[in-house]
């Protein structure tokens, strides 16, 4: 892979704001028989609907000129298109043909490559071509070292921070706390103590009637992200095969600021999703994806079923104090079936005219996600800036997740045999707990014991070893 290319400079941006003229017109006109590309994709919502007017636009320019044409399904949540591929891959009875192409996070695209079944997509890029993309995100689709990539990089996303302003300015008035606190665990977490105290006090004739302040998605971007952040990588792979690192040290501090906090009622979750828990008030503040803010609310809505407008402020992932500032690079990629080398040439001609500046630029204004050129990523900021007609939180989210991705170390896990499996202990083993614990807390203070004595039976060394065996057990046996 060649040298990474500099960001784009003012003549870039000035093209990419061409891209207004955004076209959908017919399927063109094709002499012959096109090549028809199937192309399965986990995109719903306005994702979906500029996915398919960019699929639209290519089939009438691009795919009509070459020959190709491209029809592309959506399998609702990324779980499900994985199980639809993956039956497919295995010839399951009812199970579809595999498609041309497919979005697949980097544990599917591993399982399709050990099988013999994906497409090293290097072949048909040039140096040139391959140094227009962020290089870590190509990386992220190498499964051996000095192997070509498995997964074109389409969209990205890491996680930020995101506020209810309206609440926050409320309680910041109120009380002092300061936004620079975001900045780390150890700040959010005292912030969350300081939230429930403050809006316990509200009720001075309740007592304990205190407001969490902050969850997360995806917690096992905390884990991992976290683990790696602390210098204690919970997976070190080789072959295909992962070897495992569980430290007490860095777990204890992964511990501290997110069990300690969620137990005593600082921390919360939900709903399905926490951006759900903030549109409903039961959350001032929550870590997520930047590909969620086109879901995130605009307004609360409470029991009663009466609303209020909020502002929002987005702010960059939160680092523990003393790292490297580091985040989450994920979204999934396509991968290409392995097939004749005409159709693999055809699909990666659409990747590749998808992922141009002006359509990938064009699609990060629509989702959240970010484009995965230098050109483009160096471009969108300037772009949602003079698009006037993004909603603020969405611009807000993409001016920042772009400049995390030059300011933060993005941290992609590498693929391994059963790491589905592993994923899902690391996602579950220390919320599940939290979430048991703060029940049981609630419970012993509904007889009338006081939360600081619930809380200090369990804030113990003794359950943090606990919960550490209970962990590393499970993770042995989910990658043996």
């Amino acid at each position: 892979m060649g040298k990474r290319r500099g960001l784009c400079a003012a003549a870039v941006c000035a093209g990419l704001l061409l891209m207004a003229l955004a076209g959908c017109g017919g399927q063109g006109s094709y002499r012959g028989d096109p090549i028809t590309i199937t192309l399965w994709h986990y995109y719903n919502g306005t994702q979906q609907k500029v996915f398919n007017e960019l699929v639209q636009e290519f089939n009438s320019t691009v795919g009509a000129e070459q020959g190709i044409l491209v029809e592309a399904q959506s399998y609702g949540t990324v779980n499900d298109l994985s199980d639809e591929v993956l039956d497919a891959i295995y010839e399951k009875v009812g199970a579809e043909e595999v498609p041309d192409v497919f979005a697949a996070y980097a544990d599917t695209a591993y399982e399709a490559n050990s099988l013999g079944k994906a497409t090293e997509l290097s072949q048909y890029l040039t140096e040139e071509e391959e140094d227009a993309y962020i290089t870590a995100y190509l990386e992220e689709g190498q499964f051996g070292e000095g192997d070509g990539f498995i997964i074109f990089p389409i969209a990205k996303s890491t996680e930020v921070l995101t506020v209810n302003k309206t609440e926050w300015d409320t309680f910041a008035a109120a009380t002092g706390a300061s936004e620079s606190a975001f900045a780390t665990w150890e700040g959010v977490a005292g912030l969350a103590e300081q939230y429930y105290l403050w809006t316990d006090g509200l009720t001075p004739g309740v007592a304990e009637d205190g407001k969490a302040f902050f969850g997360r998605d995806a917690f096992a971007n905390y884990i991992l992200v976290g683990s790696e952040q602390l210098g204690a990588r919970l997976f070190t792979v080789s072959g295909g095969k992962a070897a495992l690192n569980v430290d007490k040290a860095a777990l204890r501090r992964l511990w501290d600021n997110y069990y300690v906090p969620y137990i005593n009622g600082y921390f919360s979750a939900f709903g399905k999703f926490r951006s759900d828990d903030v549109r409903t008030g039961d959350l001032a503040a929550c870590v997520g994806s930047t590909s969620g803010a086109t879901y995130f609310p605009t307004e609360v809505t409470r029991a009663d079923g009466s609303t209020y407008p909020i502002d929002v402020a987005v702010y960059p992932l939160p680092n523990f104090a003393g790292t490297e500032l580091m985040a989450v690079q994920q979204g999934a990629g396509m991968v290409v079936s392995k097939s004749t080398p005409e159709r693999e040439k055809a699909a990666v001609a659409f990747l590749k005219w998808f992922t141009q500046p002006e359509q990938n630029s064009r699609f990060a204004m629509s989702s959240g996600y970010l484009p995965v050129t230098y050109a483009a990523n160096g471009g969108v900021a300037a772009l949602a800036e003079q698009n006037k007609e993004l909603p603020s939180v969405l611009r807000d989210t993409l001016n920042i997740g772009a400049a995390m991705t030059q300011e933060y170390r993005l941290y992609a896990g590498k693929a391994f045999e059963k790491g589905n499996a592993a994923r899902a202990v690391v996602n579950s083993s220390m919320d599940e707990w939290a979430r048991a614990d703060r029940a049981a807390v609630k419970a012993l203070m509904d007889q009338g014991i006081s939360r600081a004595e619930a809380v200090a039976l369990y804030d113990t060394d003794e359950n943090f070893d606990n919960w550490v065996n209970v962990f590393r057990s499970a993770l042995e046996n989910a990658i043996k």
